[in-house]
């Protein structure tokens, strides 16, 4: 678990106009960067599930990402489920994909998509082959995939080559006051250096919605955004009744750390967009931004598994997590930086902190330090340093469904 930076002031230097941070990541063939290196064995459906561990269990050193959908989804339900997938193959902390479906058809739609970025990707259908005979024939493109996984080199890369996404959990106090500024520093640091930045959680700007929207970067941006947490409102709050989110927003554990409505959560949840920064467009869940650099939102759940599965598909290579009463989440693909300001969390759970800012509370670390701290912690996460969430194996992926399937 990291303190203080002994680089305060030094983490964005600058020559010639351009940011010396640098990282070792591996450049895949569309020209993105990835800070892992994975061959992931990625079921279409929840029936290719054990098809799909059977695979990972054969070939050591691959992973499996089972999940629960992918039978009679449609319409836009069925959009996001594939854009997930896709995104998830595409993710560039991924070096190769074998996709297992129950059937062709749609298994050859999610390997088409990944297939545009130009990684190795192989699919096969269950149906009239059986478990047995497609575990076979997955197993051996997967020991090929790996073994040339395996000797991919690192080659330097700028920190703008970095896309880091932020979430945050089991908030409390502490995490509005610490954790949360913490990262929005470091985005006010690292944005202006060309990092793409997201941030999301829709629910949880209830009661901040008027300085969400004026953060934007422009009145049409403000709009959309607005038109994204009013439909929340309107389509999910109100029509089931809900009014109060009770039980829901703020948690249990939320009120147990302090945060006895949804507004003070919401004021600090915005923390973790700093100071400066201003979001440049507002994202459907798991789409990937195209207006370049910057910080983008991207309307999601405030489930952590959910949203960051959500930002992982949307092509985010580095998470960096709040947590005030102590969140386990990870994730299979991108690394998921844990920071807590809250000094029993950081007794009693210390194992799951990557980034102790408590200094912070005891005012022996300033917010613009603790800023520098995460982005040292960012680059060594980058360069190959296991999170906690790594380390335990915590490797939490969970699909959005929207509606119940036909």
């Amino acid at each position: 678990m990291a303190k203080k930076s002994k680089k305060n002031g030094k983490a964005l230097a600058k020559k010639n106009g351009k940011s010396k941070l640098t990282f070792q990541g591996w450049r895949r063939e569309n020209g993105r960067v990835g800070v892992r290196n994975h061959v992931i064995i990625l079921p279409l459906d929840d029936l290719s599930n054990a098809a799909c561990e059977a695979v990972a269990s054969n070939i050591k050193g691959t992973l499996a990402l089972p999940h629960a959908y992918g039978r009679l989804q449609f319409g836009e339900d069925l959009d996001l489920h594939f854009r997930t997938l896709i995104g998830t193959g595409s993710n560039p902390n991924v070096a190769a994909v074998v996709v297992i479906g129950i059937e062709d058809g749609w298994t050859k739609r999610v390997v088409d998509g990944i297939k545009k970025t130009g990684k190795p990707v192989t699919g096969f259908g269950i149906e009239g082959t059986g478990d047995i005979g497609t575990i076979a024939k997955a197993s051996y493109v997967a020991k090929q995939y790996l073994q040339a996984a395996s000797e991919l080199q690192r080659e330097q890369c700028d920190i703008s080559e970095l896309w880091v996404s932020t979430k945050c959990g089991e908030s409390d106090t502490t995490t509005g006051l610490a954790s949360c500024p913490t990262v929005g520093n470091m985005y006010d640091k690292l944005i202006p250096q060309g990092v793409y930045g997201v941030f999301g959680e829709t629910s949880e700007i209830t009661g901040g919605e008027h300085l969400a929207k004026a953060r934007a970067i422009n009145k049409k941006v403000g709009e959309k955004w607005y038109k994204v947490w009013k439909s929340y409102q309107d389509d999910v709050i109100e029509a089931h009744k809900t009014d109060d989110l009770s039980d829901s927003q703020p948690t249990k554990g939320n009120i147990a750390g302090g945060l006895s409505t949804i507004e003070e959560k919401a004021l600090g949840n915005l923390e973790k967009i700093g100071r400066l920064c201003q979001y440049i467009d507002v994202l459907e869940p798991a789409e990937a931004p195209r207006k370049g650099p910057g910080l983008y939102y991207m309307d999601t759940s405030s489930a952590a598994a959910e949203c960051v599965t959500l930002m992982a598909a949307a092509g985010y290579a580095v998470h960096t997590f709040p947590t005030g009463q102590g969140n386990v989440i990870g994730n299979p693909i991108i690394p998921v930086i844990k920071i807590t300001g809250n000094p029993k969390t950081v007794r009693t759970m210390s194992e799951h902190v990557d980034l102790d800012v408590s200094g912070i509370l005891r005012r022996d670390m300033t917010i613009p330090e603790a800023g520098d701290a995460l982005i040292d912690m960012i680059v060594r996460t980058a360069n190959g340093r296991l999170t906690a969430a790594e380390a335990l194996g915590h490797r939490e992926f969970v699909m959005t469904k929207l509606y119940r399937s036909a």
